[in-house]
């Protein structure tokens, strides 16, 4: 479960909008934070811990497959993306990371920008508690909340291998 003001972005959010390449040279999550979402405006780093759950249109993490992107926004303080749809790649590597991602139909068109949200990650419910509303998630498969719920897919093989890799 997460609770956290709605960060808008719009449609087609690629990667380097998310983390530019200029950035890429840098080796600690941390500093890739500090530069989250930059590419989009430079005020966008200093929200997101903030806010906490960012909502977009279509196609959000579209371009190169670095998975710098998913690591700078779980860094920043995002505990959640919710967008109408992902690049697959970007979806992927986001669950990777522990980064926890939904697919939702119009959730871009109906939420406003910090709205207070409540997201429900396994039932894949999300509530709008400044307008009064609840929208359905594409529901996760099984094993990939297992991943997110452990923190990504390292602790999860080792957990699968018994501690130990």
């Amino acid at each position: 479960m997460f609770e956290g003001k709605a960060l808008k972005c719009g449609d087609d959010v690629d990667t380097d909008a998310i983390i530019p390449g200029k950035y890429l040279v840098l080796t600690r999550p941390e500093e890739l934070a500090a530069h989250a979402l930059e590419g989009l405006s430079p005020e966008l780093p200093g929200k997101i811990r903030e806010f906490g759950i960012l909502v977009a249109g279509r196609n959000f993490g579209c371009g190169s497959s670095r998975e710098h992107a998913p690591l700078a926004l779980k860094y920043a303080g995002v505990k959640c993306v919710l967008a109408e749809s992902f690049a697959r790649i970007f979806f992927r590597n986001a669950v990777n990371l522990g980064l926890p991602v939904l697919e939702c139909k119009n959730v871009s068109s109906r939420i406003e920008e910090g709205d207070g949200l409540k997201v429900n990650l396994r039932e894949g419910v999300i509530e709008d508690l400044s307008r009064g509303f609840t929208l359905k998630a594409k529901p996760l498969p099984g094993f990939l909340l297992k991943i997110l719920e452990l923190g990504g897919l390292m602790a999860y093989v080792e957990t699968r291998l018994g501690g130990g890799i």
